[in-house]
């Protein structure tokens, strides 16, 4: 039995996140071995590439083990009660205790490291909207009971976080849930009452926003907006990221300029290896490099949609989306960014970007993806496997009773 789940890991997604994540090692310590021995960190060229490659080791295990764990435990209602309570108390928490990092108050100082709940959240999130729909399958078009409360806590949730204020992850959770719902089952009918909700709980939300106008819509986030809208007039200051990205990528044509030999990585583009890695990842590696990044996100993201259209289980389809929907809407509004498409939001590149809490939540996401991929290959082979056996038994008996006659 064993050795039949063994088979059926999708071996092909397994080596593309293996490959992604050495690859954003290594642009991590090309991106940030400049800034690492500046004033602000006085360390050696290699800290951020050394906490990095520990970041991965860890996730690394952490991957193996939620990969071996059958996915159908997570729908269990006591751990549905706990992602509800811990998610509730630990951004009520952040509040009070929070650290504050680029204005937000998003994280828990935790001796030297960081951590960022809002990342594991995430996670959470997805595995209790997927749970409640799938449960909810039976009666998904009646919108008062099948659809409503879990929007309304998806809601809170999202205004716990925005208010922090970190508005791209909130976002971000918005746009995994609303892909969560619609991909539910519902009819559109209900998709459209689904939609006026969401309209309607923006507009009850507008009060609070202007209470928090000060700190959702800083002068610095105001900034952000005029700089997306214009960035060269801007340059000198709110632009100079986003104007500095765009000399990056100019400069890194077909094959780059080598890597490690990035110019904007000299102070040009500061945090370089966090939100505009991808920035350095052009000037260095060209187009070439680009697309590298692009082939391997866009084959994660298929491959989850894939794995979502074959597996029969309504939680299996929906978590595998949901995780597939983060890695995807995450990735467009990173890369939507640092290319001028949106404005910026601080949101970190999946597998590339340095980030100890993001590479951790993305272990266990592609753990709990290749798991569901590994059981619908198992049950589809296994139910082809009887249906072929069935039909060569009938066969069989056909023709011995044909031979008897």
């Amino acid at each position: 039995m064993l050795s039949r789940y063994a088979k059926s890991y999708d071996v092909s997604l397994i080596i593309i996140i293996i490959l992604i994540s050495l690859f954003g090692l290594v642009m991590v310590y090309s991106s940030s071995m400049v800034i690492a021995t500046t004033d602000k960190y006085e360390a050696a060229s290699d800290f951020f590439y050394q906490k990095q490659k520990l970041n991965l080791i860890a996730s690394f295990f952490v991957f193996m083990l939620v990969a071996l764990i059958p996915y159908k435990i997570y729908k269990h209602k006591y751990i549905l009660i706990s992602i509800f309570i811990v998610s509730l108390s630990v951004l009520f928490l952040l509040g009070i205790v929070g650290h504050t990092t680029n204005n937000a108050q998003s994280w828990f100082k935790l001796g030297g490291r960081s951590l960022q709940p809002s990342e594991f959240i995430k996670v959470g999130m997805i595995i209790y909207l997927s749970a409640v729909y799938a449960k909810k399958q039976s009666y998904i078009n009646n919108f008062n009971v099948g659809v409503l409360p879990p929007i309304v806590f998806l809601f809170f949730i999202c205004f716990l976080i925005a208010i922090q204020p970190d508005i791209g992850t909130a976002a971000i959770m918005g746009l995994i849930g609303m892909a969560i719902v619609i991909s539910s089952g519902m009819s559109f009918k209900t998709i459209m009452k689904f939609i006026g909700i969401l309209a309607l709980l923006g507009l009850l939300a507008s009060p609070f926003i202007y209470i928090n106008r000060d700190d959702i819509f800083s002068d610095n986030r105001l900034g952000r907006i005029d700089s997306f809208i214009n960035p060269f007039e801007y340059e000198e200051d709110e632009g100079y990221q986003i104007v500095n990205s765009y000399i990056a990528i100019g400069t890194g044509g077909l094959t780059g300029v080598g890597l490690g030999n990035s110019v904007l990585k000299y102070g040009y583009l500061p945090e370089a290896h966090t939100d505009f890695i991808m920035a350095i990842v052009s000037e260095e590696l060209g187009l070439a490099g680009v697309l590298f990044v692009f082939f391997c996100l866009g084959f994660i993201i298929l491959k989850g949609f894939w794995i979502a259209s074959r597996c029969k289980d309504a939680f299996g389809s929906l978590l595998a989306l949901g995780i597939s929907s983060m890695i995807g809407i995450q990735s467009f509004i990173n890369l939507g960014g640092l290319s001028g498409i949106i404005p910026i939001t601080g949101v970190t590149l999946p597998f590339i970007s340095y980030g100890g809490s993001s590479i951790l939540v993305l272990a266990i996401s592609m753990g709990i993806l290749v798991n569901v991929s590994m059981f619908t290959n198992y049950e589809n082979r296994y139910k082809i496997t009887n249906q072929q056996q069935s039909e060569k038994s009938e066969i069989l008996s056909s023709a011995k009773s044909f031979h008897l006659n």
